[in-house]
């Protein structure tokens, strides 16, 4: 089963651009992918078509050795843009073996450990009264992982100041409130986007006092792996790294040091489903579940039920876009991944189990998006 063709389609798609892969084969089976390196989708069509060169004729059911030369065929390995467009073909490459064995990607992955996939939910509105009433109201409806973010998301049109200190002490107070109104049943954690320094992150957490968090997400950048360990010794919450993680090196140090204690996979940005189960494999070795990082879209989605229907070690997968209305979603993407009572049902369709409207999808254009600009009060930036 050869490759035929590989076409890669950066689009508006609703509320935001996707980056969709299409491989096709020779006996007339195709996969579909996605990419997941926001705002720079163009930058990972453009190294697809790259890949698409030497990829034409080679056998689709290799995908390990595929994966390989993808990786390393540049000799500059790997890089964000590359491993998102590696992901797209990956995944694509998993959803054809998967048709044309008549079986579930999952059960090419060791089969299913699992019958539903649990989710956690986000709630994005600012600290205060909002945010206590969004997580109350989230509460009744059954959920049990709720997730705050910092509740500023600024503006990608203008410029947004985002004092640092102001929202810790903001955020400490609210997040105190909320663990006394939910109880000590309900997980709870919140997503710093990176935003913090290191003495930033250990003042928050040192505020909120012990049991508030269950975990925080991101509190700095993770390009050092020793400032995490610093971070470590001064705080006692659990941590939840990995989504911007483009390989199982990435992976390595936060796990082998034992810095992360969920590992946030991003199947659309690590290198596909077959990087994603080493990673997987890898934090299993250290009683770390992976919570993966899941949003973008349906083809993403759908991916991503695939790895978390096999792994063992999952704690709770993210659903996504939190506050954007993806109804439209359903004119895009046949049988896509729908929640049922704060879950995603593993399905038995085969490969991912779900399709696009190709002809639609080729009807869309790309718009240029820029994530919003966040500058602290000195006027200098910092982190979306």
């Amino acid at each position: 089963m050869k490759i035929s063709d590989i076409k890669a389609y950066p689009v508006w798609v609703g509320h935001r651009n996707l980056c969709l892969v299409k491989v096709e084969t020779d006996e007339g089976i195709y996969g579909w992918g996605e990419s997941g390196l926001s705002s720079r989708e163009l930058a990972v069509a453009g190294a697809v078509k790259h890949f698409r060169e030497f990829l034409l004729g080679r056998d689709a059911r290799n995908i390990g050795a595929l994966w390989q030369e993808m990786y390393r065929s540049q000799y500059f390995e790997g890089g964000r843009v590359l491993t998102a467009a590696i992901s797209a073909i990956d995944i694509a490459l998993w959803d054809i073996a998967g048709k044309a064995l008549n079986v579930p990607t999952y059960q090419l992955l060791g089969g299913k450990q699992r019958d539903v996939i649990p989710l956690f939910v986000t709630s994005t509105k600012p600290m205060g009264s909002a945010l206590l009433d969004d997580i109350r109201a989230l509460a009744d409806q059954g959920w049990e992982v709720i997730r705050a973010t910092t509740g500023e998301h600024g503006s990608a049109v203008q410029p947004t100041t985002f004092d640092v200190r102001r929202s810790i002490a903001a955020t400490s107070g609210s997040l105190r409130e909320i663990r006394q109104e939910l109880g000590e049943a309900t997980v709870l954690g919140i997503d710093y986007h990176h935003r913090l320094s290191v003495a930033e992150a250990a003042s928050f957490c040192q505020k909120l006092g012990e049991g508030v968090l269950d975990f925080i997400e991101e509190p700095i950048r993770d390009q050092s792996p020793s400032a995490y360990q610093g971070l470590r010794r001064m705080v006692d919450v659990p941590f939840a790294i990995g989504e911007e993680f483009a390989s199982k090196w990435d992976f390595m140090p936060y796990i082998e040091q034992d810095i992360t204690n969920f590992a946030r996979i991003d199947v659309c940005n690590v290198g596909g489903l077959t990087e994603a189960m080493k990673v997987a494999a890898m934090a299993e070795s250290h009683y770390i579940d992976i919570m993966p990082h899941d949003p973008l879209g349906p083809i993403c989605t759908a991916a991503t039920i695939q790895m978390c229907a096999a792994v063992p070690n999952l704690s709770w997968c993210e659903i996504a876009p939190y506050d954007s209305d993806t109804s439209d979603h359903d004119k895009f993407f046949i049988n896509r991944p729908k929640e049922v009572n704060r879950a995603y049902p593993v399905g038995d369709a085969p490969g991912l189990g779900i399709d696009v409207n190709e002809a639609l999808i080729a009807e869309q254009s790309f718009k240029y998006w820029e994530a919003p600009r966040l500058y602290k009060p000195d006027g200098s930036y910092t982190n979306w």
